[in-house]
């Protein structure tokens, strides 16, 4: 089992502006370069006609309307007309590109998010909540698609419309265009102040909300532990807190972000006093006409809008960030348990197991496993038996590759089964866990995903061995009816003749059987039992169980304690030697007596 060391611990990020994150996002539209760089274009036509309209604004003034020129009007209103059907077509261009890139680049994401986490080994599922991952593959992986369609927009809407509008100032008067220039320093200093007090708080955000996310996903997959410990008022409490640190984070961006807006406003104001005053001076004196004046004002309102648009933008252009941070951590993670270069299909599994003194730790200091030495030959069937904590389910982990040594060698066969596939490993494995879990969908589909390929009369076959058939068969839709997600409509035990099931489909070269039977009664289990006995035969075979009976046919009995092996032998030999087997073997056959005098004592009076 895990321990302290295996607590999830979430990355922190610096409260700098991470560019390497901007650019590793924005590389996602690489593979969608085409309709990139069409998006782009239409928006830098949509923002030049923009700016391109207000000095047509200045000409129709300056040239038809103070001259009153009729056919010089004629002809800029017939230009205007015309060039506004050109941005309307834009316009849609790049609004209908923007949300298909977002969708496409979000698709791309989640895949590579959802085909990493197949990849990762069993230690990182240990030490990281359902929660921490579900944001990642829901929240986050939004925010990353509105950053590289409509957060690409605003800031390549306001760059052109800002850049275009500083190029006609400078056409208009060249002096008025060095005012407003001298004003965007200022407000360059005004959103670096402001950008690191932002990014925090949204980092923090991001982070609370992964531990919120954790928290209801604990809560709902537990409510039966929850009501029947009476966990109600503690939970709620723990929710809350959670969530009043959620909206103190959340307060404090949104105050900095709406001061910041308001301080943009105010520098604004002044520039266009500043150009008002000065321009009509040199109106005065015949060096600036009206509409060149009237142009600047609107210029200057057209470029001051688009500073604060990427003032809004920048904001959530953090959360962005934050969450691609998380995201790409997600990705990067490294399994520890993967492919060796060269690694082999061994083609089977029908061969010796040997464990080579093997050691196996989470923490150094506590040991799972300690020299552990075990020779498995093709065909045999092990039981592993010992108290809890001795290592049973470890050695289960280990022959699966969910885990390898941290020293010694497994070999199956002749390989070092590090040198073999992780696929070809784990596709030969038949497993049967204590805790089985079904997906949604119905009972056919559920068995058959132990092979995808098989037919109903093997489905039907297979569950029939494993004694679930009995069962389904009257169900108002039999193998059509459907288990609920995660199984809920059915029993454990109904849950884990079912996985027996689909384990006995796969036609695996071992067959694993991790508590597989503690939940069904011993009526249902002897009749496991039978058909076990067929699928096992010339299978190698190992058998961790809850019930000492059930293991006494196995060709050898492993006891195990404190990561080692206390006794081995066959249950005959064991009983013989009066030692830990024995005193397992008689205290739980006590006890199974006593509870069924009990049962005897309690049917007594409805007897009488």
């Amino acid at each position: 089992m895990a321990d302290d060391s295996y607590e999830f611990e979430e990355e922190e990020f610096t409260t700098d502006f991470n560019g390497q994150t901007l650019w590793r996002t924005l590389a996602q539209l690489r593979p969608h370069w085409l309709m990139t760089a069409g998006f782009l274009a239409a928006i830098t036509i949509v923002s030049a006609l923009d700016s391109y309209f207000t000095y047509l604004s200045k000409q129709i003034v300056d040239t038809a309307i103070v001259p009153q020129d009729m056919s010089a009007l004629t002809a800029l209103v017939t230009r205007y007309a015309s060039l506004i059907v050109v941005q309307a077509a834009a316009v849609f261009t790049f609004i209908y590109l923007a949300g298909v890139l977002g969708e496409r680049v979000q698709y791309d994401i989640r895949k590579k998010m959802f085909n990493h986490l197949q990849d990762l080994s069993f230690s990182y599922y240990d030490r990281t909540p359902v929660g921490w991952l579900m944001a990642r593959l829901t929240s986050d992986s939004e925010r990353i698609s509105w950053l590289v369609s409509w957060g690409l927009i605003d800031v390549t809407w306001a760059v052109m419309n800002i850049t275009t509008a500083l190029y006609f100032m400078v056409r208009i008067n060249w002096q008025l265009a060095l005012i407003v220039l001298a004003i965007l320093p200022i407000l360059f200093v005004v959103a670096v102040w402001f950008k690191k007090r932002i990014l925090v708080q949204y980092r923090t955000v991001r982070k609370v909300n992964s531990r919120i996310t954790g928290s209801y996903n604990e809560n709902i997959t537990g409510v039966r532990v929850v009501k029947a410990l009476g966990r109600e008022d503690a939970n709620l409490g723990e929710f809350a807190d959670l969530s009043s640190q959620r909206y103190e984070s959340g307060y404090r961006a949104a105050w900095l972000s709406a001061l910041f807006l308001p301080a943009v406003q105010i520098i604004s104001a002044c520039a266009v006093g500043a150009v008002v005053i000065v321009g009509g001076f040199q109106a005065e004196y015949g060096t600036m006409t009206i509409g060149g004046i009237m142009a600047f004002v609107t210029y200057i309102t057209f470029m001051m809008w688009p500073i604060q648009d990427l003032a809004r933008v920048y904001s959530e252009m953090q959360q962005a960030i934050a969450s691609a941070e998380r995201v790409f951590s997600l990705i990067d993670a490294v399994p520890e348990v993967q492919d060796t270069s060269g690694a082999l299909d061994p083609g089977t599994l029908a061969a010796d197991i040997v464990f080579d003194h093997v050691d196996f730790y989470y923490d150094p200091a506590k040991p799972v496993l300690s020299d552990f030495s075990l020779h498995v030959r093709r065909g045999e069937t092990i039981a592993l038996v010992g108290p809890t904590g001795a290592g049973k389910s470890t050695v289960i982990n280990l022959l699966c590759r969910f885990y390898e040594p941290r020293r010694g060698v497994i070999r199956i066969g002749d390989h070092d089964y590090t040198s073999l596939s992780l696929e070809g490993i784990q596709s030969r494995l038949g497993i049967v866990l204590q805790t089985p879990h079904l997906f949604s969908g119905t009972v056919l589909e559920n068995i058959r995903y132990g092979r995808l390929d098989a037919t109903d009369a093997e489905v039907e076959e297979a569950a029939k061995l494993a004694g679930a058939h009995d069962f389904i068969a009257p169900l108002d839709k039999g193998y059509a009816t459907q288990v609920g997600e995660g199984g809920v409509l059915l029993s454990v035990g109904q849950k884990q003749l079912i996985s027996l099931a689909r384990a006995i489909l796969a036609r695996p070269d071992i067959f694993i059987m991790d508590e597989a039977t503690s939940s069904v009664d011993t009526l249902t289990e002897a009749l496991i039992q039978r058909g076990m006995e067929q699928i096992m035969a010339g299978r190698t075979s190992i058998v961790i169980a809850h019930r000492l009976s059930t293991i006494r046919r196995a060709d050898r009995i492993i006891v195990l304690d404190g990561g080692r092996i206390a006794e081995m032998g066959s249950h005959a030999e064991l009983i013989r030697r009066r030692g830990q087997y024995y005193r397992l073997y008689t205290r739980q056959f006590r006890h199974e007596m006593e509870a069924q005098f009990n049962h005897l004592d309690d049917l007594q009076p409805v007897l009488v």
